[in-house]
């Protein structure tokens, strides 16, 4: 179940950074590639491209069922355009600043990208890749399952309960639920508004961390919310 306490007001072992949208804004660039395989496929793309966020692409072309097409090869394919087009994609505002100032240790990203289109990408928006990075290929099923989350607190030595995800879509915040880590939700790329019970902010630029003594993690804002 969603948590009602606020991010604030706890302190965690480790953060999981889901990417697309939480940690850069890639919608642009997805929406053209994914735009163009839709129309293909016969698809109301107006309708389709809000479906096509936080999962795997072959879960989401799975997820369709359309007779006579395999989701490994669309995939594929889609994932093969994406790595070419990775023009206006960004940070979000803060977010490269507020991953240099935490320990590396500390933190990972989880991504419903393959390893390939996650290096592209967050090169292209200027985000280191983590020692740990989890992406597609490292579960056999995607958000919103949770392995993927948990295997990334594995991966810190952590336990996911004892984490923080930052998440933008549904699937990843049902996946950091199903984990039973505590969500934040950024809402920065949000063309309509989410209803949640979890802490929310528009991005990183009033926000940063402390460590305390025992080398957990709490959030702080700049400015007073």
């Amino acid at each position: 179940m969603p948590t009602t306490s606020s991010a604030f007001d706890k302190k965690y072992a480790a953060f999981l950074f889901d990417m697309d949208g939480t940690l850069i804004n890639s919608t642009a660039a997805a929406e053209r590639v994914w735009a163009r395989w839709a129309e293909e496929q016969g698809l109301d793309v107006k309708t389709f491209l809000p479906t096509m966020h936080g999962a795997r692409a072959v879960d989401t072309v799975r997820r369709l069922g359309l007779p006579g097409v395999d989701p490994e090869t669309e995939a594929t394919k889609i994932t093969d355009a994406e790595i070419l087009d990775v023009e206006g994609i960004v940070p979000l505002p803060g977010a490269a600043e507020f991953l240099k100032a935490l320990p590396p240790e500390k933190w990972t990203i989880v991504t419903s990208s393959p390893l390939e289109l996650a290096k592209r990408r967050l090169a292209a928006a200027g985000i280191p890749v983590p020692d740990n990075l989890v992406t597609a290929e490292d579960v056999k099923v995607g958000k919103p399952n949770p392995d993927c989350y948990l295997l990334a607190a594995r991966k810190l030595g952590v336990d996911a309960k004892d984490c923080l995800v930052f998440e933008d879509a549904v699937p990843g915040i049902l996946a950091g639920d199903a984990a039973g880590a505590d969500v934040m939700v950024i809402t920065a790329t949000h063309k309509h508004p989410i209803e949640t019970a979890h802490t929310t902010i528009h991005d990183y630029q009033d926000l940063h961390t402390q460590v305390d003594q025992e080398g957990r993690l709490f959030l702080k804002r700049t400015v007073d919310a």
